[in-house]
């Protein structure tokens, strides 16, 4: 079986960092993709033999170091695991990422490696603060989707909303004289009263009628400049008011 991502880690020393980064790991992107010996290796199974393919099968190795790594006696050991793994990934090249488990941890200094390991020193490591944890959780996903198409891919992440970009905005206005400001895209009906404006203004759709009066409905009476005449106005059904005036 094929892994993206193979968890290396010594136990005591960064287990519940490695147990924590495979739960959200396999949260985001398929536990699938992801190999913790704990729970990759089946019982009955020869773990040494599972374990230097799930390396040679995986697109990258993340190393968790804890604040005691680099001083464990058994790193100087030819036949530590934590060392060998690591060393068979350097041979079959593939990317090793030192997690650095806490803000104590410091960076691994050449000096205190064993030689096949030395240039994990020179590696650009990722920290995990508990003390930060969601944000360093989503950086180290990031920065493996970013790297390993197959896990971007299987990547369960929402995406975030896409904000309004400047192609989204167009104007249609013609003959405009003066300011004109449009903040991102509308629809429906819209109306604008500019300074100085000595024309009708129009809000909603429909027409206009500029140079004389639109009137609707019972109610309303209109008197156009002077007026040399009787007027005469009738409101609604002049039979309900006869009928009032009957009852009176």
């Amino acid at each position: 079986m094929t892994y993206e991502v193979f968890i290396n880690y010594r136990t005591g020393d960064g287990e519940k960092t490695a147990a924590l980064l495979e739960e959200n790991l396999a949260h985001r992107f398929g536990k699938e993709h992801i190999f913790r010996a704990s729970n990759a290796i089946p019982p009955g199974a020869l773990y040494p033999e599972a374990l230097i393919r799930a390396v040679r099968r995986s697109g990258l190795v993340l190393a968790i170091i804890g604040p005691n790594w680099s001083k464990h006696p058994r790193l100087h050991a030819e036949d530590d695991w934590v060392r060998t793994e690591i060393q068979e990934a350097f041979t079959c090249g593939i990317e090793v990422i030192p997690i650095l488990d806490g803000r104590t941890t410091e960076r691994l200094d050449r000096a205190g490696l064993p030689a096949p390991l030395q240039r994990l020193a020179d590696v650009q490591s990722i920290r995990l603060d508990l003390h930060d944890l969601p944000s360093g959780l989503e950086r180290i996903g990031n920065t493996l989707a970013a790297k390993l198409p197959r896990l971007k891919a299987a990547d369960r992440t929402p995406q975030r909303k896409r904000e309004p970009e400047a192609s989204d905005v167009r104007n249609t206005i013609d003959e405009a004289h003066g300011n004109i400001v449009q903040a991102g895209s509308f629809t429906g009906d819209a109306g604008m009263v500019a300074k100085g404006n000595h024309g009708p203004t129009h809000f909603g759709s429909g027409d206009i009628n500029q140079h004389s009066p639109r009137i609707s409905g019972a109610g309303a009476m209109y008197i156009a400049r002077d007026n040399h005449g009787g007027i005469r106005q009738n409101f609604g059904d002049t039979r309900d008011e006869e009928e009032k005036d009957d009852n009176r």
